[in-house]
C-alpha cells in the first residue's frame, strides 16, 4: 500500500478484515469496565467522601481558591473533563485522517487514560484534587480513544457488515463490564473477610478497571492497521478546528440532520442512565444493594439487547430498528412512571426493560452514521459524533431537575424525558438515509 492512497474495505481480504474486526471488538472489551466501574459506580461517591473530608466548617473546598461545595466537586470535574475533550477531540480527529495514523494516537489516548485510572489507587485521605485531575485526565482521555476507536468502523467492515459489527463492539464492552463489576462487587461488600478496609477495596476496583483498559487495549492495537492518506498534520488549535470541521459538515446537510435526531434522543438516554438510581432511590426507596444490582442486571441484558437488535437490522434496516427502540424507550419510561415504591422485583423489570434497548440504540446509532460520513474524514467527523455522545447530553439532566424543582415529584421528572424520545423519532423519521449515504460519497446497502 503505497503513500497518499487510501484502502477500503473492498481493497482488503476477508481475513484480514475478519481479524481486524475481532481486535476492535476488544478496545470495548478493555475500556467498557472504566465506564462500568469508576464512572457509574463507584467514583462518584467515593470522590464525593474524599472531598468532604477535605471540607471546611461550611462543606466547602477550594481548589485553586475557589469556593466549591464539596457534594459538587466530582460533578464539576466531570464537566470540566467534558471541556477538554471538547478542546482536543477535533485537533487529534483532524491530525488522524489528514495522517492516517490513528493508532499512536489510539494508543496515546488509552494508555493515558488506563493509567490515570490506574493511579486511582492513590485517592486516599483528603487529595480530593488528585481525584479530581485523575478524573479529568482519565474521561477526556476515554472520549478522544473512543472517537479514535469509532472512526475505524467504516475502514474495517464494508457497509452491509457495519450494524452487525458494530453491535458485537458493544456487546463485548457491556460483557466486560459485567463481568468485572462483578468481581468487584465481591470484594467491595465483602471487604472485611478480605481483611481491608472499605476505602481499600474501592481503591482497588478503581484501580482494577485502569489495568484491565492498558493489558486489552493490546489486543487492538497489535490487530488495527493505519490506512496512510496525504495531507498536513492540523495545527489549528481545539476550537477553531472544531468549528471547521462544523463548517465542513454544513456541506453535508443531512448527515447534521441525523447528528441532531442522535443528540436529541442520546441526550434522553443518557438522562435515564444517569438519573434512574436518583429515582431508584428518592421516588421508589430502594437500598443501595438493589440499585447496584440493576446496575449489573442492565449491563447483562445490554449484551443480548444488543446482538439482538443488531440482527433485526439485518432484516428490517438500522433506521426502522432505531425507531422502534425508540418507541420502546418510551413505553420503558412510561411504565416507570407507575413503579409502586418499595417494589424492587418492579425496579428490576424497569432496568430490564432499559437493558434491552439500551445497547442497541447504541451500537446501530454508531453504525448508521459510518455511512453518513466522507471517506477520508472519518476520525474528524465521528469527534462530533462522540462531542454528542459525551458532551453534549446537559439539556435531559437540566429539564429532569427543573421539573423535580417546579413539581417535587420525580415521577413528573422522569416521565418528563418522553420528549426527547418523541423529538428524536420525529427528527430521524425525517431523514433520508439512503440520499444522505449517497450525498456523502458512499455506497448505500441493500437495506438500510
Amino acid at each position: 500500500m503505497g503513500t497518499g492512497t487510501v484502502r477500503t474495505p473492498q481493497d482488503d481480504g476477508a481475513a484480514d478484515l475478519g481479524r481486524e474486526q475481532r481486535g476492535w471488538y476488544f478496545y470495548d472489551w478493555a475500556c467498557s469496565v472504566y465506564s462500568t466501574s469508576v464512572l457509574t459506580v463507584f467514583l462518584g461517591p467515593y470522590l464525593t467522601s474524599v472531598a468532604e473530608s477535605a471540607a471546611d466548617a461550611d462543606g466547602y473546598v477550594h481548589p485553586l481558591g475557589i469556593p466549591v461545595r464539596a457534594g459538587s466537586f466530582f460533578a464539576y470535574s466531570v464537566s470540566l473533563s467534558v471541556i477538554v475533550a471538547v478542546l482536543v477531540m477535533p485537533l487529534v480527529g483532524a491530525a488522524a485522517d489528514r495522517t492516517g495514523r490513528k493508532k499512536p494516537l489510539l494508543a496515546a489516548a488509552a494508555y493515558t487514560g488506563a493509567t490515570a485510572t490506574t493511579a486511582m489507587f492513590f485517592l486516599d485521605g483528603d487529595r480530593y484534587l488528585l481525584g479530581g485531575a485523575l478524573l479529568v485526565v482519565a474521561n477526556a482521555a476515554q472520549s478522544v480513544a473512543m472517537m479514535l476507536y469509532n472512526s475505524y468502523l467504516p475502514q474495517i467492515a464494508p457497509p452491509e457488515q457495519r450494524d452487525a459489527v458494530s453491535s458485537r463492539g458493544w456487546a463485548f464492552g457491556y460483557a466486560a463490564g459485567s463481568l468485572v463489576l462483578v468481581v468487584n462487587l465481591v470484594l467491595y461488600t465483602g471487604h472485611e473477610s478480605f481483611g481491608i478496609s472499605e476505602s481499600t477495596a474501592i481503591r482497588i476496583c478503581l484501580a482494577s478497571a485502569g489495568l484491565w483498559w492498558g493489558a486489552f487495549a493490546l489486543i487492538p492495537l497489535r490487530r488495527l492497521r493505519d490506512r496512510r492518506s496525504t495531507g498536513r498534520v492540523a495545527t489549528l488549535p481545539g476550537f477553531r478546528q472544531l468549528a471547521a470541521t462544523v463548517r465542513d459538515m454544513r456541506r453535508h446537510p443531512l448527515t447534521l440532520a441525523f447528528l441532531l435526531a442522535y443528540l436529541v434522543y442520546n441526550d434522553g438516554i443518557q438522562t435515564v442512565i444517569s438519573q434512574a438510581s436518583v429515582y431508584g432511590s428518592e421516588e421508589l426507596g430502594l437500598g443501595q444493594s438493589t440499585l447496584i444490582g440493576a446496575i449489573l442486571l442492565v449491563q447483562v441484558l445490554a449484551v443480548a439487547g444488543a446482538l439482538t437488535m443488531g440482527r433485526l437490522a439485518r432484516t428490517y434496516g438500522a433506521k426502522r430498528t432505531i425507531l422502534g427502540s425508540l418507541v420502546a424507550w418510551t413505553m420503558t419510561l412510561a411504565a416507570g412512571y407507575f413503579l409502586p415504591a418499595g417494589a424492587p422485583a418492579w425496579f428490576f423489570v424497569l432496568a430490564a426493560g432499559i437493558g434491552l434497548v439500551l445497547g442497541g440504540s447504541q451500537a446501530l446509532s454508531r453504525s448508521l452514521f459510518s455511512h453518513l460520513v466522507p471517506p477520508g474524514k472519518e476520525a474528524e467527523y465521528f469527534s462530533a459524533y462522540e462531542m454528542s455522545d459525551r458532551g453534549m447530553s446537559w439539556l435531559g439532566p437540566l429539564l429532569f431537575g427543573l421539573t423535580y424543582q417546579l413539581t417535587g415529584s420525580y415521577r413528573d421528572a422522569i416521565i418528563s424525558l418522553v420528549g426527547f424520545f418523541v423529538i428524536g423519532f420525529v427528527l430521524l423519521t425525517r431523514v433520508p438515509v439512503g440520499r444522505a449515504i449517497r450525498e456523502a460519497g458512499n455506497p448505500v446497502p441493500d437495506r438500510i
